[in-house]
């Protein structure tokens, strides 16, 4: 596959991507509204480990509960054997690894969009139709429903590759795998067992993301271990969390799996730039510039506009217990976060995708730093400053990975022509417009939110309307042309600014 079809490819897995991801969270939050009016809230926890569990566990009298069980079982039925089907779940999915794996590094997009798609509808009918049906079954509905989503999801891959491995469109492509059976565990004559390159190199990513983990999810634990929040501040943080994420799970989340795959097809791991292929380098670079410029521009607006339409969109969605605290104060900050969760997203997903197995374990080594100094930096801010607290440790931690990505691209870009860090520099007159319309907002919010009723509202939702369409929105569609088309102004006239 060429440079071009893959970026061509990798354009529309990302597009792909961003409309799956509207559509599962569209239909998960219809189905958990639908499903709460026919069980409890309480189980509706449980399934999704959230607080529930932790409550149930502290709440009323000690004296006479089995420790080694939770939840109550009177409270939570059919808890040991729902978590076996999850458990069955989770390894009838992990059958249909090799498979996705197979289909991504070969920019198989349908198939994935499809796959997802029909598992994702069919654990939403079991779901509905059990719900309804049988709502005392409790646990079993969601384990049930987990196991179908699971089930079909192989099936789809299963059925695919069948159909497809030995056909003419196979040897045309010249696919590595005629057989579906060859990609069961077993011994190929005058090999090694494992690829050790490749082990140690797995074995370097399991460890850096065991790491990312305690980075993304490092407030969750300093919550539940130290308890500096109570419970009503850790529900408005959830709560917060959760929407404060849905644009990076959207957009930023699926660009960064669709382009790593594209770096790593057309960039050699772990060489130097000067003994790559200059026409390769030369598209890299086109379009990790033009990413930037894109995830920069989304993240400077979200950040503009949430500060004057956080307080305004909580009152919307929860009311006057989400915008009457300190939730419009935590959302604001969120949006700021939202700005380096987007620059991070796209300049990891090139670092990680050029780094040498080496140079991932010593980044890990810088990892394991920026965690121990993450939780202890959450401690002490969220002592002082609550729930802000958190958003501002990670900022700073968002911000240490941002540095350390930036040092690693200016370095590798260093000995040679292309300079795809200028994706960063704003136009001067994007800075203008996005602070024209910052004053204008806040104006407005101060004038007509939030207490004068629906139709000031409506004016200063009409305010921000205009000033997003008329100022950012001029900016955006050549951007998004000229990542597509980035493989042809790739060769055509390289990014040379030095």
């Amino acid at each position: 596959m060429g440079s071009e079809d893959v970026l061509k490819s990798a354009s529309t897995l990302a597009s792909y991507n961003v409309l799956l991801q509207v559509m599962f969270r569209v239909l998960t939050f219809l189905l958990n509204a639908f499903t709460l009016r026919f069980v409890s809230k309480e189980l509706i926890g449980v399934v999704n480990v959230r607080e529930a569990f932790r409550r149930a566990c502290l709440s009323g009298e000690g004296a006479g509960r089995n420790w080694r069980q939770a939840p109550d079982p009177e409270s939570i039925p059919h808890y040991v054997p729902a978590v076996g089907l999850f458990c069955l779940s989770a390894l009838t999915e992990l059958l249909a690894e090799p498979l996705w794996v197979l289909a991504h590094a070969h920019m198989f997009v349908r198939l994935k969009v499809i796959a997802e798609s029909l598992a994702m509808i069919a654990k939403c009918l079991v779901t509905v139709v059990m719900v309804v049906s049988a709502p005392q079954w409790g646990l079993y509905i969601f384990s049930a429903a987990q196991c179908v989503y699971a089930g079909f999801l192989l099936l789809c891959y299963v059925l695919y590759f069948v159909r497809f491995l030995g056909s003419e469109e196979a040897e045309k492509k010249l696919f590595p795998v005629s057989r579906i059976t060859e990609l069961l565990p077993s011994r190929v004559d005058h090999e090694p067992l494992l690829n050790w390159k490749l082990t140690t190199l797995t074995w370097s990513f399991f460890k850096q993301s065991f790491l990312k983990q305690i980075l993304t999810e490092g407030e969750r634990y300093v919550m539940t271990f130290l308890n500096v929040l109570n419970f009503g501040d850790q529900g408005v943080y959830d709560i917060i969390n959760n929407l404060g994420s849905m644009v990076a799970r959207f957009l930023f989340l699926p660009i960064e799996e669709s382009f790593y795959v594209f770096f790593a097809k057309v960039l050699e791991r772990g060489r130097d730039v000067r003994h790559q292929k200059q026409e390769e380098v030369s598209m890299a670079a086109e379009v990790l510039e033009c990413l930037l410029k894109l995830v920069l521009l989304i993240g400077l607006i979200i950040t503009v506009f949430g500060y004057a339409y956080s307080h305004l969109a909580l009152d919307i969605y929860g009311g006057e217990l989400l915008s009457s605290g300190a939730g419009p104060a935590l959302l604001r900050c969120y949006s700021c976060y939202v700005l380096l969760l987007a620059i991070n997203g796209v300049t990891e997903c090139f670092v990680f995708a050029a780094m040498s197995k080496e140079e991932v374990d010593r980044y890990n080594l810088v990892m394991l730093g920026l965690s121990a100094s993450f939780l202890l930096l959450s401690y002490w801010l969220t002592w002082m400053l609550g729930g802000v607290g958190f958003i501002l440790a990670n900022c700073c931690n968002m911000a240490l990975r941002i540095a350390h990505s930036i040092v690693y691209i200016h370095r590798y870009f260093l000995q040679s022509e292309y300079t795809p860090l200028w994706g960063l520099r704003p136009h001067f007159a994007v800075i203008i417009a996005l602070g024209v319309s910052s004053v204008l907002t806040a104006c407005s919010e101060s004038i007509f939110c939030c207490d004068g009723g629906w139709l000031l509202r409506l004016v200063h939702i009409a305010v921000g309307a205009v000033c997003l369409l008329e100022r950012a929105g001029k900016a955006a569609p050549s951007i998004f042309s000229k990542v597509r088309s980035g493989s042809e102004t790739a060769f055509n006239k390289p990014s040379q600014r030095k």
